[in-house]
């Protein structure tokens, strides 16, 4: 009996543990700001944004698509929160932001940076191979004000049209989350604008590569929560049962749970995306 207490108790002093020290990570297509949206453009949709974001308590978060004044508006509505990154144009104000949100109170920032999706990945505004449009990386290295661990994070955002550049984007990324990071741990958001069975998630996930990354849905201790499918176009319901977004590790991470985020408003939704939310605990 006593040796069944001593263990109950072991038990529950490590689920309070693994509680504290966890980290919340989100990524999350916003949708960009146009008025051609109508009803679901982004004046009425700021604020279901940003609420999901104080809700569920993220402590790093990577968004896509998100214009300038975006941005600001959320900084505003996420005051203990600041961001890295720049529009995916200059590096600066113009165009899409990946940019990465960080909750000040749990994490300390010590550097950060960007790269283009390209052949010239350090030329502003660089478009690569068959690519629609300029595609960029923002990343930053934290330290764990709670654990005093340090990690990496990653955001990006894949071209919707070019498979050539989605391929060799993903080949990319893998080099650079090892030229940057090296050995230290590191989470990859974004909207990949790939399913699984696609090429560049397969490239990304590839077991014979040593610089691979790892699905973190896949290795979710908890079974997935809500929806498979991330886009639901403004929709009534999501457009198919594959994500296009996804949270990737690299490193000694244990995922606590993994989860998509399907809620609505009056049946509206807060992006044309769901928000996808795993929990993360640095060995």
């Amino acid at each position: 009996m006593k040796k069944l207490s001593l263990l109950l108790l072991f038990a529950f002093n490590t689920s309070l543990l693994f509680a504290q020290n966890s980290l919340q990570a989100m990524t999350f297509n916003i949708r960009l700001n146009t008025s051609s949206d109508s009803l679901n453009a982004w004046p009425y949709r700021k604020d279901k944004v940003a609420s999901q974001i104080l809700f569920h308590k993220i402590d790093l978060l990577g968004v896509q698509e998100a214009l300038h004044d975006q941005m600001l508006d959320l900084q505003q509505r996420l005051p203990q929160y600041k961001y890295v990154g720049g529009g995916r144009d200059d590096g600066k104000t113009k165009g899409e932001y990946s940019a990465i949100f960080y909750d000040t109170t749990r994490l300390q920032l010590l550097s950060s940076s960007m790269f283009w999706l390209s052949e010239t990945t350090a030329a502003a505004g660089s478009k690569g191979w068959d690519a629609a449009i300029t595609r960029i990386v923002t990343w930053a290295k934290f330290k764990d004000k709670r654990t005093k661990k340090i990690f990496f994070a990653f955001n990006t955002h894949f071209d919707h049209m070019g498979k050539i550049a989605r391929r060799e984007s993903a080949k990319l990324v893998l080099q650079k989350v090892k030229e940057i990071a090296g050995s230290s741990p590191a989470i990859i958001t974004g909207d990949f604008n790939a399913q699984p069975t696609d090429e560049p998630i397969m490239v990304i996930l590839d077991k014979n590569n040593p610089l691979r990354l790892t699905d973190s849905k896949e290795i979710s201790r908890s079974p997935h929560y809500g929806p498979a499918g991330t886009f639901n176009a403004f929709r009534s319901k999501e457009t198919d049962d594959q994500p296009i977004d996804y949270i990737f590790v690299k490193g000694n991470w244990k995922v606590l749970t993994h989860a998509t985020i399907s809620q609505t408003w009056m049946g509206r939704f807060a992006s044309d995306h769901f928000s996808v939310i795993t929990e993360l605990l640095l060995n």
